[in-house]
């Protein structure tokens, strides 16, 4: 019995032994692993196509984001002068001009979160857009410096191994 657990230990140290003899090895073959980031707001920020898209975005939501400001003023007015008036006014005109402004609050709310939603889909739909083209360029980089792995959004980058500018390079002089 004592044979058979002194040779268990032995079998153990055995698999221990191989372990470190080949842990080297695995390293050092991940140590030719190429590795590059790319910092992908950045390039949603400075590439020519960004600037496209919010120039797109900015012209075809302005008209409603105005309308929209255009009608918090007035029920923003609206309410200045009810509260100027309330005083003078018999009650039953007082509340309906109380639920009239909440009808119309309850509407622009309605209105400011169509908004918000439109806006957001358009601006997700522009950055796929965007990002189908820079994930095409950060290939070709990758194949052209041996890269293996490209990684977006580190929390530590050498300059050598970030290729942001290098992708805003490209994608800027495609058209």
């Amino acid at each position: 019995m004592k044979f058979y657990q002194s040779s268990k230990w032995i079998q153990v140290g055995i698999i221990a032994a191989l372990t470190a003899m080949a842990a080297p090895q695995v390293f050092a073959q991940d140590a030719g692993t190429r590795v590059a980031v790319v910092n992908s707001e950045k390039v949603f920020n400075e590439s020519n196509l960004a600037k496209a898209m919010q120039t797109r975005l900015q012209n075809e939501f302005t008209k409603r984001q105005n309308d929209l400001r255009d009608s918090a003023q007035k029920i923003k007015s609206a309410a200045e002068k009810l509260d100027r008036d309330a005083a003078v006014m018999n009650e039953a005109e007082r509340i309906r001009r109380q639920r009239e402004l909440a009808e119309q609050d309850r509407e622009l709310q309605r209105k400011q979160r169509e908004f918000t939603e439109d806006l957001n889909q358009r601006t997700f739909e522009e950055r796929a857009k965007i990002a189908e083209k820079a994930n095409a360029v950060l290939k070709q980089i990758a194949e052209q410096r041996k890269i293996d792995v490209i990684v977006q959004e580190a929390a530590y980058v050498s300059p050598k191994a970030d290729v942001t500018d290098d992708v805003i390079k490209a994608l800027n002089s495609q058209k």
